[in-house]
């Protein structure tokens, strides 16, 4: 009796609700290896930022060749703490802001349209107070990751979704096809709302993880569905490079010069021959740290998405590839730290995350090497841009999150 009276009272014990603290925060270790990475790219970025900027600085800003490292510097401030902040979330907070995130993601996308800063065609920033402004879209990618990661779990694993394996074969493709109807309306909607910013960028990479995450999560759809979405994608690419003219202005002019390199040298190709300068003078180990030439000018805003060919040339192959490995270590370990996680939730929001980071770089350095069509891609930690930085920051503290979780489960 007495043995049976104290197994009672554990039981009771390890059914106690868990204190708030426990639902909120997150107390296992975060990756460190991942954390250190992400300090030295963003170390790296600002210095290589700088460098890129000062000479641009000086000429448009009255002489201040520290204006944008000023702004840089206090966006990444505030993002490593909000990193920190971020990665002692637990887990079930982020799930209970996957929808009211979402649906603040297609709120401020459509206030976008109507109430931007003016910078001609583009409709890109919200201004919110004097030189402050916030990118929509960057907010967007975000919140369609968390959403896609909270649906995939949710809706299709049978423990939390009793009915996934109930009712008829067809009733239960009907429901699986249901979420994923679900999903690609959420993305098409998203990419429409981006591309009516004129931010063609934005909408490869949105589009981008947004397919990609529905092919790596949607685990029940038939390989013949995504072979007919992946064909009608290279048709649709292979259209557009055929009438370029069906795309925005700027959009176009810049696939007419991919296209037709040669052709007007000191007009729409100027800054991707600049660029191929800056990167074929850099040599094996660069003109050393802050010599470059093309920045003085020649390359317009260097500091933006074009950053990449400034390192090569101060740096040369050598700097750019030891950067290159940089961002390759954090991908990997970030999908290191998503296989060992056992909450799919978890899994998939890193996977999403290291996914946005190795679009971007590959399609930005794609664009710099003349590789690729000229998009406007700025390259993760580098490229300036408060609103970017900020939330690549936050981004980097959910993997810190998921990481403490799957570490504390592990305990």
């Amino acid at each position: 009796m007495a043995s049976d009276a104290i197994a009672l009272r554990r039981g009771r014990q390890r059914e106690a609700p868990l204190p708030l603290r426990r639902k909120l925060l997150a107390y296992g270790g975060f990756d460190f290896p991942f954390m250190l990475i992400v300090t030295v790219l963003l170390c790296v970025g600002l210095v290589m930022m700088f460098s890129a900027s000062y000479v641009y600085a000086m000429r448009h800003y009255g002489g201040d060749a520290y204006h944008f490292i000023k702004r840089q510097l206090i966006f990444a401030v505030a993002g490593f703490v909000l990193m920190l902040a971020i990665s002692k979330i637990n887990l079930d907070i982020l799930r209970k802001l996957a929808i009211p995130g979402l649906v603040t993601a297609f709120v401020l996308l459509g206030v976008v349209l109507v109430y931007h800063t003016n910078r001609g065609d583009f409709k890109r920033w919200i201004p919110i107070v004097g030189d402050l402004t916030i990118q929509p879209s960057e907010l967007a990618k975000v919140a369609l990751i968390l959403f896609f990661a909270y649906g995939m779990e949710r809706w299709q694993r049978p423990k939390y979704n009793p009915r996934a394996k109930q009712g008829t074969a067809w009733g239960r493709a009907g429901r699986q096809w249901g979420h994923t109807a679900l999903y690609m309306a959420v993305l098409l909607l998203m990419v429409g709302l981006i591309f009516m910013e004129n931010h063609v960028s934005g909408t490869i990479i949105t589009l981008g993880i947004g397919g990609l995450l529905i092919f790596i999560g949607e685990q029940r759809i038939p390989l013949w569905f995504y072979a007919i979405v992946a064909a009608v994608g290279v048709g649709a690419v292979m259209f557009v490079l055929s009438k370029p003219e069906i795309l925005p202005e700027h959009a176009a002019k810049r696939i007419v010069a991919f296209l037709n390199p040669e052709s007007d040298p000191s007009g729409d190709n100027w800054q991707t021959i600049q660029s191929l300068y800056a990167v074929g003078s850099g040599g094996w180990f660069g003109k050393g740290f802050g010599q470059s030439v093309q920045k003085h000018l020649y390359l317009p805003e260097p500091m933006n998405d074009f950053v990449f060919a400034i390192v090569c040339e101060e740096l040369g192959f050598f700097g750019a590839f030891v950067i290159v490995l940089l961002f390759i270590a954090l991908i990997w370990r970030g999908f290191m730290i998503a296989l060992h996680t056992k909450e799919r939730f978890g899994t998939l929001l890193v996977i999403g995350i290291v996914l946005q980071i190795g679009l971007q770089v590959a399609l930005n350095i794609g664009v710099v090497t003349a590789v690729l069509p000229n998009t406007g891609i700025p390259l993760p930690f580098f490229s300036y841009g408060g609103t970017a930085l900020l939330i690549l920051l936050a981004e980097m503290g959910i993997v810190l999150a998921v990481s403490r979780v799957s570490r504390e489960i592990k305990r």
